[in-house]
């Protein structure tokens, strides 16, 4: 594998699959939804031609991308590449300007962010967004609390929370009752995690899940990233610790300013061809300064 060959200076058309200058790399998987030999039926999210503009900024142009089930998808890219606002597209959270969305094999719309969960994406943000003063359980059912004439009914909350966290081998927890603000960074992630699928999610999206963890604690992470994709989940992970994705990723995507410029097998990048693709969109260096010079003309 070579990183200092040409990427195409056109956008690719529709339905037609471009390669990565920097290793003859599959691109935009054409219109039938296969990614890297998956079987269609294996594709269960599949994006096309997706556009975002904010105002005069082109935050996401014509991005073409498979999610295969049991699967773990990196979606890497330099700030400002479009991985946030793609994520939040998928998220509901953005409603694309161009553009189509399948769910396995179907055409949908995800207008809002109920009808992404409905669907069975789950996206565990950065920030985790779980509350310190509120023990394991009361944090898995923020919003979805179980009552029984009235009142919490605790039993079968505890049961599902301790389920949950079975089934992803989460077992350093002392206790499902105690805070989550005495957990440490990895088990607070786990806990975000298996809220996210507890609600029977096809689809994991995590957004720098090992951020600021040790090495104990990223280990972790990374082992409950792979169970989930064990179990058949489609997993897509953010990162920038090329390191950590390519510990547990099976695809790459690599945005820049806003396309997908490549996408493959993790088998086909390394660290030097992916950081390379991220921060010059498949171009060497002096095609860089050639095209530019070109623009400018």
């Amino acid at each position: 594998m070579t990183a200092d060959s040409t990427a195409a200076a056109s956008q690719p058309q529709e339905g037609n699959v471009s390669r990565s200058a920097s290793a003859g790399r599959e691109t935009n998987p054409g219109k039938d939804g296969q990614a890297d030999g998956a079987p269609a039926s294996d594709i269960l999210l599949s994006l096309h031609g997706i556009s975002k503009h904010f105002g005069p900024v082109i935050a996401l142009d014509g991005v073409d991308l498979d999610v295969p089930s049991g699967r773990i998808t990196a979606l890497i890219g330099d700030n400002g590449a479009g991985k946030s606002t793609l994520i939040k597209v998928i998220a509901g959270i953005h409603e694309p300007d161009r553009g189509e969305i399948y769910w396995n094999g179907k055409r949908v719309d995800i207008r809002t962010p109920h009808h992404a969960t409905e669907l069975g994406v789950a996206t565990v943000y950065q920030d985790l967004a779980l509350c310190d003063n509120l023990d394991i359980v009361a944090n898995m059912f923020l919003g979805l609390e179980q009552r029984r004439h009235g009142l919490l009914d605790e039993t079968p909350m505890e049961l599902k929370a301790k389920e949950t966290l079975a089934s992803l081998s989460v077992t350093s927890v002392r206790s499902i009752r105690q805070p989550v603000g005495s957990l440490s960074g990895g088990q607070r992630q786990s806990v975000a995690v298996a809220r996210a699928v507890m609600g029977d999610a096809k689809l994991v999206i995590m957004d720098e899940p090992t951020a600021a963890l040790g090495v104990s604690q990223t280990a972790m992470v990374l082992e409950l990233i792979q169970r989930l994709a064990a179990s058949g989940i489609a997993v897509i992970v953010i990162s920038h610790n090329l390191i950590d994705v390519f510990s547990v990723a099976d695809r790459m995507a690599i945005l820049y300013l806003g396309r997908l410029v490549s996408a493959g097998p993790a088998s086909d990048y390394d660290r030097q061809s992916a950081v390379e693709i991220m921060t010059t969109g498949g171009l060497s260096e002096r095609e860089n300064g050639a095209h530019g010079a070109e623009a400018a003309v």
